[in-house]
């Protein structure tokens, strides 16, 4: 299967999926089910890769398509076309297909009271930091989230500075235990951990997922920090009947 369904109790009306590099068309570093089109990929591979993922996870219409900057701002995607400068998607009518694209950076797909509304967002550490989960929660507007951490780069391999430590430790000190010394100046972050962090200050308890690592697994997932500025991107979606 060329996806992954997310597991996790969401009611029967609601879908999610996260798409993985194989089923498609795109060739080369692409290789080969790229929906980004903002990679330098063969813009056709690209056109054809959405239809092959639309027809495959049976959408109901394209997703909404962000153009994301590593920011907090969140849109309305049942009033948003694509390509609107977002990092994050909310829906609560029938038929809106929230999406973002990642390749190391956290996909955090969210579901709501009852499954009326949903939302998507691109947490890579500038934005989780910056407080993307905070942003999307309160877009949504719901008192029970749960929330599901789709494949991002792993512990063992996300290498950072101590500015990036800094700036969590200075916002929340508890956030010191998702960072492991490596070398001087150098931490191994999880985000996985950061992200758990942040959705517990938050107060939402229902969470699941974060257990892959785009990274170590190039047969599934593509990766920045593993591949370059020349790879595709894995698309996280979420939608309701």
């Amino acid at each position: 299967m060329n996806w992954i369904k997310p597991d996790w109790p969401l009611p029967a009306h609601v879908h999610a999926a996260v798409t993985l590099r194989t089923g498609g068309v795109s060739t080369g570093p692409y290789a080969s089910l790229n929906p980004a089109s903002h990679v330098n990929d063969d813009p056709q591979h690209v056109k054809t890769n959405r239809y092959i993922i639309k027809d495959m996870l049976q959408l109901p219409t394209e997703p909404v398509w962000l153009q994301q900057v590593h920011g907090v701002r969140v849109v309305n995607a049942d009033e948003t076309d694509s390509l609107a400068e977002a990092d994050a998607s909310f829906a609560d009518q029938p038929g809106t297909v929230c999406a973002v694209l990642t390749a190391d950076c956290l996909p955090v797909l969210f579901c709501g009271d009852d499954g009326e509304v949903v939302a998507a967002a691109h947490a890579g550490w500038r934005g989780l930091q910056a407080g993307i989960i905070a942003e999307t929660l309160y877009a949504m507007s719901c008192q029970d989230v749960h929330v599901w951490l789709g494949p991002a780069i792993g512990p063992d391999n996300f290498e950072v500075g101590d500015e990036v430590r800094d700036a969590f430790i200075q916002d929340n000190p508890i956030t010191a235990v998702a960072f492991r010394a490596r070398q001087p100046g150098k931490w191994l972050a999880d985000i996985y951990r950061l992200a758990r962090i942040k959705l517990a200050e938050l107060g939402v308890e229902h969470v699941y997922g974060g257990d892959l690592c785009t990274v170590a697994d190039p047969q599934r997932f593509y990766s920045y920090r593993r591949d370059g500025a020349n790879t595709g991107r894995m698309a996280s979606l979420i939608w309701r009947d």
